[in-house]
């Protein structure tokens, strides 16, 4: 059942249970209190000890993490914690209108938002609930609109045009500041994460690789 815990990279709590434990240094420990303003970072349904590096997924009941999950989860948060927060500028843009992010537009759609379209299109007031899990929360853009914070001070919007006389269609947009605190090609496995804890709670396991 555990067998893909990453050696070193998991241990025995007082009660039994197998947790695993993200290993950061020290710079990066300061760097992720100071973006999450708190000992504890929550980030799309996971929870991080920033002192102790635990991470637990309280989507799921038994709180392990996957092993995929874990991984880049160890990735991102590495990267995102060299940065410093910033104001949102509270202006939208496209995955393609990152810097360099035109070159990796085709693999984003394909991943991080016809999903969203193909799972939610049918039924789109399951998209508002899901975010809620997510600590998001409704907009009035289109039919159905939502601002996920996926990290703190960098949230993703998805706006969702449901299925009708013509196929549903949805779009993924970053606030202007998320090259701020992350590459494009991280943000693109962000986006891609953000859309997998979407169809695990609408009950759609989407088995897709994540690649950190």
């Amino acid at each position: 059942m555990l067998e893909y815990l990453l050696t070193g990279s998991h241990y025995v709590d007082c009660l039994g249970r197998v947790c695993l434990r993200l290993t950061f240094d020290v710079g990066e420990v300061e760097g992720l209190k100071r973006l999450a303003c708190n000992d504890r970072l929550e980030s799309l349904g996971f929870v991080v000890n920033l002192e102790s590096g635990e991470v637990r997924d309280s989507l799921r009941e038994t709180g392990y993490v996957a092993k995929v999950e874990f991984e880049v989860l160890q990735v991102l948060l590495a990267h995102y914690a060299k940065s410093d927060p910033v104001e949102l500028s509270r202006k939208l843009v496209k995955f393609a209108d990152l810097p360099g992010g035109r070159a990796y537009e085709g693999a984003f759609l394909k991943r991080a938002v016809q999903p969203i379209a193909d799972s939610f299109g049918d039924k789109p007031e399951r998209l508002p609930k899901c975010a809620k899990r997510l600590n998001g929360f409704a907009l009035t853009y289109c039919d159905y609109s939502v601002e996920i914070p996926a990290l703190p001070h960098l949230p993703l919007t998805i706006i969702l045009w449901q299925q009708s006389e013509f196929p549903a269609t949805a779009t993924l947009l970053f606030d202007h500041s998320a090259s701020t605190y992350l590459p494009t090609e991280d943000l693109a496995v962000l986006g891609e994460l953000t859309t997998a804890r979407l169809l695990h709670l609408s009950g759609i396991d989407s088995r897709r690789k994540l690649d950190p």
